[in-house]
């Protein structure tokens, strides 16, 4: 699909809410960390190591206590990337890059995000692929359960949807790609989006997407997991700076919403909040005792969302 233009923008940001943001917005209120009724969880590579998986828990999701680490490590390849999520049988389940330029991802699983077993390295089923990069979960509101990976044939990246077969997590569906999330030529994106993560919020779809080729976070936006998308924010239209990549987001207790990224040239790590429904952002904080170390994490919360989500 080929974005449109200003106009067609204007219209979908207004259909689902948001002002059309392709500047820099106007700050949101800072807000305060929530109680400790529910848990998040971090799982993280480091700076010092692309084969190792760190596990950290908080109550708070700002102050993050190491949980287990080295946690982890595959038989071979890297451990890059790596995205948890609780299925329905309780027990985690991680998925991760596992080579730098390959076409496998992987996946390891625990019963208490301490200790964890290798399950499998999945070959990209599709054989012109020459990159695939940042596995993310995606679980709909009818429970299924997918994973949004950033694949490449030496044309730029598009995320695709491997959704589940069926619930044991080892048999998938054909991939399918994000619509308008791809490479694009006329919108002078020839490099396409990489590190997508997927908030499903009133019946839309909300894509937090790198740009490859201007390296900021945008917002994008569908009815359809698979889209088509609509870019809506673009440029450094939260404040965030750039480069800028691996976006993790989380419901707060106070409804609102939390975002983590990596500041991979700068070896830092931050987080910004929203109140208002992903419109303005807070100022970007490094993640206290934990920037400068962790790279592209993702974060779990356990515990029931305090709004639709």
């Amino acid at each position: 699909m080929v974005q449109g233009g200003i106009g067609r923008r204007r219209a979908l940001a207004l259909a689902v809410g948001l002002p059309l943001v392709v500047g820099r917005a106007a700050r949101a209120a800072a807000g305060g960390p929530g109680n400790s009724a529910v848990r998040f969880t971090m799982t993280v590579f480091t700076n010092a190591s692309e084969t190792d998986l760190y596990v950290y828990e908080s109550d708070d999701a700002i102050n993050f206590r190491l949980l287990s680490g080295p946690a982890y490590r595959p038989p071979v390849g890297v451990m890059r990337d790596p995205s948890i999520f609780r299925h329905v049988d309780g027990d985690y389940y991680l998925t991760y890059t596992a080579s730098g330029g390959g076409q496998v991802i992987g996946f390891a699983r625990s019963s208490d995000r301490v200790s964890w077993k290798h399950l499998y390295d999945f070959p990209i089923p599709m054989p012109d692929v020459e990159a695939c990069w940042a596995p993310e979960w995606f679980v709909d509101s009818d429970g299924t359960v997918s994973v949004i990976v950033s694949l490449s044939s030496g044309h730029g990246f598009t995320p695709h949807l491997l959704t589940a077969a069926d619930a044991s997590l080892r048999s998938w569906n054909a991939m399918i790609p994000m619509a308008g999330l791809g490479p694009n030529l006329f919108a002078l994106n020839p490099l396409g989006y990489i590190d997508t993560t997927l908030v499903r919020r009133g019946g839309r779809y909300f894509a937090f997407t790198k740009n490859e080729t201007t390296k900021f976070i945008e917002l994008a936006c569908a009815f359809n997991p698979t889209g088509p998308y609509l870019v809506v924010a673009s440029g450094d239209w939260a404040g965030w700076g750039v480069p800028r990549e691996g976006p993790s987001i989380v419901q707060l207790d106070d409804g609102g919403w939390r975002i983590f990224f990596d500041a991979y040239t700068e070896g830092k790590y931050f987080y910004s909040d929203s109140h208002d429904d992903f419109r303005t952002w807070t100022a970007p904080r490094e993640l206290p005792g934990r920037s400068g170390t962790i790279r592209h994490g993702t974060v779990l919360r356990e515990g029931n969302p305090p709004s639709e989500a």
